[in-house]
Order: C-alpha cells, then structure tokens, then sequence
C-alpha cells in the first residue's frame, strides 16, 4: 500500500510509540509484505529466521524486534511485537470504513456497466464500461474492476487475506489493506473468491476465464488469457504467466511460479514451480508424460 502522502521515519515511529534507528526525515513511500516489497516500502519480520531476508529484500525500512545493525541506505524501527504494530500502522492509514448503502456513494462506475439486484459495491471502487455483474456479486473496498469484465452470482471480490499468527491464546489476524485488481475482458464464474493483497494487489490478468467456484489467494498474480476450471484453488503469492491452463480441483501451494503455456491436468497438487509450455498431471504433480510411465512401470511389479 503507498502511502499519499508519503511519511517519514520519525512519523511512523510516532503511530507506534516505537525507537528507531536512521534519519528522522527518512521517507516511507509505502508499507508491503515481504514478497512485495518496493524500494521506499516498511515491512515487517519477527522471527530470526527471516531477519536477512527483510535486512536484504528490497524494503528500506525494517520494523523488527530485535536491535542490529543498520543496513547502509536503509531504516529500522524496533518493536517488542511487529506483528500487532505493523497492524497498528495498517490501521491507521486504511482503517475500516462501515459501508451504509448497497453501492457507495464513493464508488466510480463506468458508463454501459449493469448491475443486477442484490449486489454489493465498496468504498472507492472503480469499475469499467461495459461490465456485467450478476445478482449478489460482492466488491470489496477500493476494488478495480476494467473494462467489459463479467462477473457471475454470489462471487467476492476483494475479500480479506487467509494471514493469521498463531498465540498461546489462538490466532492473530493480519490487517488486509491491498487491493484486487480485475483487468479488462475477464470473465469469472459463480461463487467464486478473489482475495485482495494483503499489503498489495491480487490481480487477474487481461482476458483470462475462470469458472465457478474457483478461489484465488492474497497477493497472487494471474497473467493474460488464462483459463481456469471448476474448483480451482490458488493459495497466496503465487505468480501464474500468460496462457495457463488449469483444469479442474487443481491446487495450488503459496509462493510459487507457473510458467507461460503451462497446462496442469484435473485434480493435480501443485508445490513446486513448473516450467513454460509444460503439461503436468498428479500429486505432487509432475510432467504428464513421466507421471504416465511411472504408473505403466509399478502395474508391472504386479505381473509375474
């Protein structure tokens, strides 16, 4: 999420009532998560196995939890908890703004766009010409939708990040303040779930196709002309290239890249990245033609 306008170390420092380490004028253009971070982003970390992957990622200020030494060109800001202080500062930047009518008043819709009863439109969405939403589609707060985007009933877009940290006493939930992002000519079917970036953008890409019931995690990528099938699950931070085909009940593990032309058969358990132009079939999936000859070689350990 960037920040308008953008804020300084001391600024920050002060929402949480925290130290700091770096000039008090140091800017913070913006605050992400760690597998979409900018230069001029905050991000957090709060477990020593992942200090130098937020020390060297491409964040320039690192809220933290323990005290070391500051990278050349970068900001620290110590905190006992960074978890509930990134949420602090979440919060108050895009805090939860109660929605008193079924479309905002502050929502932007195009001209030849149809909205059927039942649906339900956010603070500061934008949505396209020429698009179609089916009766009780809902479009969560500052949601974009492009041009000639049909989506059918009872899908969400925009819901709220899966990103919890487990306490003694139960589950935290981290604060979503991203967005999803529909491009145009994108069509996606009934009862589906786009969730929006935690920190930043879930986007589907131009002219892709996805069917009913299937669910997009926080902060994953769709590519252009991608066609997905019934009851596809795609987990967080996943980034999927142009032209993937994803039949159906296809799962999809968090963090992982799927290559251009890729085409993943039905029912597959993807947790690996897959390369360009590839078919691959099983769990855990693995090109479609090995998978075939594995099968053929254990029936014959059965035969005498």
């Amino acid at each position: 999420m960037k920040l308008f306008p953008s804020q300084t170390l001391s600024s920050i420092s002060k929402i949480i009532q925290a130290e700091f380490e770096g000039e008090k004028d140091f800017p913070v253009l913006g605050i992400n998560e760690i597998h979409r971070v900018e230069p001029g982003d905050l991000v957090f970390v709060d477990h020593p196995k992942y200090y130098d992957k937020a020390l060297n990622s491409k964040a320039t200020i690192i809220l933290l939890n323990k005290k070391v030494p500051c990278p050349k060109g970068k900001a620290l800001i110590f905190s006992e908890d960074p978890f509930r202080d990134f949420n602090k500062i979440s919060n108050h930047f895009q805090s939860f703004q109660k929605l008193n009518t079924s479309i905002s008043q502050s929502a932007q819709i195009g001209e030849g766009t149809i909205i059927q009863p039942g649906v339900v439109i956010g603070n500061n969405v934008k949505i396209g010409k020429n698009c179609l939403l089916h009766p009780n589609v809902v479009i969560y707060d500052h949601c974009i939708l492009g041009n000639n985007v049909i989506i059918h009933a009872n899908t969400v877009i925009g819901s709220e990040a899966f990103y919890y940290k487990k306490r003694p006493e139960g589950f935290d939930k981290l604060l979503t303040c991203g967005r999803a992002i529909i491009e145009d000519n994108v069509e996606i079917g009934a009862s589906s779930t786009i969730d929006k970036g935690v920190t930043a953008d879930t986007i589907i890409g131009f002219g892709s196709k996805l069917d009913n019931m299937v669910h997009v995690g926080h902060d994953s990528i769709v590519g252009k002309h991608c066609l997905f099938a019934a009851g596809v699950a795609i987990a967080g931070v996943v980034t999927i290239e142009d032209n993937v085909t994803l039949w159906g009940q296809v799962g999809i593990a968090s963090d992982i890249t799927i290559k251009k032309g890729a085409v993943v058969w039905a029912q597959s358990g993807v947790g690996k990245d897959l390369e360009e132009g590839k078919t691959y079939w099983g769990s855990p999936a693995d090109e479609a033609s090995k998978k075939m000859r594995e099968m053929v070689a254990i029936r014959q350990l059965g035969k005498k």
